[in-house]
């Protein structure tokens, strides 16, 4: 199971920062961006846990330098089940 990391920003230019920075922090692929209102978005990650640890400390770091960063969270071996509550591409399912 690959795990996930998130960032949430405030603000699209560091979103994309964020996002930039991450991938190529490290071997992880972007699984996609959520705008939440009220200028917060969201990006994620995916990939093995070390990499995926890496890439969101980088695009966090970044988010703070190009703007505000609201948050950032990496969930290891996350259930299956998991990715129905979220509205991003971070499993390999057909469905």
């Amino acid at each position: 199971m690959q795990s996930w990391g998130f960032i949430e920003v405030i603000g699209y230019i560091p979103a994309v920062a964020a996002a930039d920075a991450m991938v190529k922090a490290a071997d992880v692929k972007l699984a996609g961006r959520e705008v939440i209102g009220g200028g917060f978005v969201t990006v994620a990650v995916v990939g093995e846990i070390g990499a995926v640890r890496t890439a969101v400390d980088a695009g966090a770091a970044v988010a703070k330098q190009v703007g505000q960063l609201h948050c950032a969270h990496v969930i290891a071996r996350p259930v299956v089940d998991a990715s129905k509550i979220v509205n991003l591409k971070l499993t390999d399912d057909k469905e």
